[in-house]
């Protein structure tokens, strides 16, 4: 990985977020391009300080926003960027998204466990 991540001590912000938010910036960049493999949660956890449980948290945020995949054996590796939807697509899938939030919005579930439903549907396929 040629770009560095740090970990700032006297940042309020909690060092996960930290991880996370500057590898996402790598990403989005391209300083790290599709394909390129991160550092095992252990090895980049030695190189900056935290437990590895912090790493893992940074690692697994990303994962849930399709920045990286992590497969056993093959390490985590920042994921195929998709290409672009045109317009008519964007149209087509913002209304899907109003008509299912409208019918997911149920007593006691907030619009943000709506949200987070498909994802969690994705990733179980």
């Amino acid at each position: 990985m040629s770009a560095a991540v740090t970990i700032n001590l006297v940042d309020p912000t909690p060092p996960f977020e930290q991880v996370r938010r500057q590898l996402t910036t790598f990403i989005e960049t391209g300083q790290l391009q599709p394909g390129d493999r991160l550092p095992s949660v252990r090895q980049l956890a030695s190189d900056l300080g935290p437990a590895a449980g912090t790493v893992a948290r940074a690692y697994k945020e990303l994962e849930g926003s399709g920045l990286v995949t992590t497969r056993r054996g093959a390490g985590t590796r920042v994921a195929p960027r998709p290409e672009s939807a045109s317009p008519a697509a964007v149209t087509l899938l913002d209304d899907a998204a109003e008509s299912y939030l409208a019918r997911a919005a149920t007593p006691g579930a907030t619009p943000e466990q709506a949200a987070l439903a498909p994802e969690r549907v994705t990733r179980r396929r």
